[in-house]
C-alpha cells in the first residue's frame, strides 16, 4: 500500500478541499474516476442514471469484490463525516487487489455511490442492479473510535409541507391560515411524542422555511424531518407516529399537507459475521485496538444507505478511528481532523485491511464457494 501513498493521500485532500453535497459530487467524482483509469479500470460513468455515480472494474475472475466510495459532503461544514477518507481507502484497496486479481481469481469493482448524507445513492444503485454479481460489498468509515461491526438505525427523510393562505397580518389575520403555525402545532406534538418512542427511535428536524416576510400570513411552509429506529419494523411505527403529528398541524390551523419522501428509506446495516471478524484480524494486525463486539453494539449509532446493501448481500461497514479530540462525525473540528496525520494513515490502514479481507475471502474455499453461491440465488 505504501506505494500509492502519497497519490491516496493527495487524493484525500483534494477532495477534502473541494467539498460537494448529495448529487452534485462532479468534481469529485472526476478526480476519483481519473485515478482509477490510469490505474488500468475500466470506468463506466453516470451508472444507474446518475451523473456522479460510477463503476470501475478489474480483472474478470468468477468473484466480484465490491468497494464502496463515498464522496458527498455537509451544507456549510464540509467533509465533517470523512468522505474523502472512505473515498481514498476504497481505491487504495482496488489498487491493491488489482495487482492480485488474477492470480485470486477475483474481480474488482470500485463502486462510487453518490449522495449518502441525503439521497441514498446506494439505494437507487442497488435498484437499479448496479450491485449485481457482487459476492461481497465493502467500505470503511473514519470515526472517532475504531469498530468493525457497529449498529446503525433504519431512517426515513421526509419534507412536510403546510400550505394555508395569505392576508394581511395586521390589517386582516383573520382571513389568513397560517401555515406557520402548522409547524409550530407539529413541533408541540412531536416534542410530547419524544416521552413515548420506543428504545432506539429518534425524531429531529429543522424549518427550511418559514415564510417570507413577517407583514404576510405564511401560505407556504416546509419542515425537514429525519425519523430514525433500530430497525425498519420500529421505523414504520414512529412513522406513522409521526405522520399523525404532522396531520394535527393541518388540522388545528386548517392548512393542506403534504408529507413527501426526500430520500429512500435507509435500512439498518446488517454485517456479514465471516467478513466482520476477517476485518477484525486485519485490522488488529496492522496495530489498531477496535472495540469488542459488546461494546459496539453499545455505541449511539447514525444511518447509512450501506445498510440496505448490506441486507442484499454480504458486506461490511467498519469504522476507522482518527485523532479528533472530543469532536465527532458532522462537527467543523471533525472535517478539520479528516485531512491530518491521523487521518491519512487511517486511508492506508483502512485500504489494507479492507483488501486482506477480501483476500481471506477469495482464498478461504469454503467462504469463496459461499459468496458465489449467494450471487446464484440472487
Amino acid at each position: 500500500m505504501s506505494t500509492h501513498a502519497a497519490e491516496l493521500h493527495a487524493l484525500s485532500h483534494s477532495l477534502h478541499a473541494e467539498p460537494e453535497i448529495a448529487f452534485a459530487e462532479r468534481r469529485s467524482a472526476a478526480k476519483l474516476t481519473e485515478s482509477l483509469s490510469q490505474h488500468g479500470f475500466d470506468v463506466r460513468r453516470g451508472v444507474a442514471g446518475l451523473p456522479t455515480a460510477f463503476d470501475a472494474t478489474f480483472g474478470s475472475g468468477e468473484l466480484v469484490i465490491g468497494l464502496c466510495a463515498e464522496y458527498d459532503a455537509l451544507p456549510e461544514v464540509g467533509h465533517a463525516c470523512g468522505h474523502n477518507v472512505i473515498a481514498a481507502a476504497a481505491l487504495g484497496a482496488g489498487f491493491a487487489l488489482a495487482e492480485v486479481a488474477d492470480e485470486l481469481g477475483i474481480t474488482v469493482r470500485v463502486i462510487g455511490t453518490p449522495a449518502e448524507e441525503t439521497g441514498g445513492g446506494k439505494v437507487l444503485m442497488l435498484d437499479a442492479g448496479v450491485f449485481d454479481g457482487v459476492a461481497a460489498a465493502m467500505m470503511v468509515h473514519p470515526n472517532p473510535v475504531e469498530t468493525v461491526a457497529s449498529p446503525s438505525l433504519a431512517i426515513a427523510d421526509v419534507a412536510v409541507r403546510y400550505t394555508g393562505k395569505e392576508s394581511h397580518a395586521a390589517a386582516a389575520p383573520h382571513l389568513g391560515r397560517n401555515a406557520a403555525d402548522a409547524i409550530t402545532v407539529a413541533q408541540v406534538g412531536i416534542g410530547l411524542l419524544r416521552q413515548h418512542l420506543e428504545p432506539g427511535q429518534m425524531v429531529h428536524g429543522i424549518v427550511s422555511h418559514g415564510g417570507a416576510a413577517p407583514n404576510i400570513v405564511p401560505a407556504h411552509t416546509e419542515a425537514l424531518y429525519y425519523l430514525r429506529a433500530r430497525d425498519l419494523e420500529s421505523l414504520r411505527r414512529i412513522t406513522a407516529r409521526a405522520r399523525d403529528c404532522f396531520a394535527a398541524g393541518a388540522l388545528a390551523t386548517g392548512c393542506t399537507h403534504d408529507v413527501v419522501e426526500i430520500s429512500p428509506t435507509y435500512a439498518e446495516l446488517a454485517p456479514d459475521a465471516w467478513l466482520a471478524q476477517a476485518y477484525r484480524t486485519a485490522v488488529t494486525a496492522l496495530g489498531r485496538t477496535p472495540l469488542s463486539r459488546a461494546e459496539e453494539v453499545l455505541r449511539q449509532a447514525g444511518s447509512t444507505d450501506m445498510g440496505n446493501v448490506t441486507r442484499a448481500l454480504p458486506g461490511i461497514h467498519p469504522t476507522v478511528a482518527i485523532d479528533c479530540g472530543d469532536a465527532v462525525n458532522h462537527q467543523p473540528e471533525f472535517a478539520a481532523a479528516c485531512v491530518n496525520a491521523s487521518a491519512d494513515r487511517a486511508v492506508l490502514d483502512g485500504a489494507t485491511a479492507l483488501a486482506h479481507t477480501a483476500i481471506a475471502a477469495a482464498t478461504d474455499a469454503d467462504q469463496r464457494d459461499r459468496l458465489l453461491e449467494g450471487v446464484a440465488r440472487r
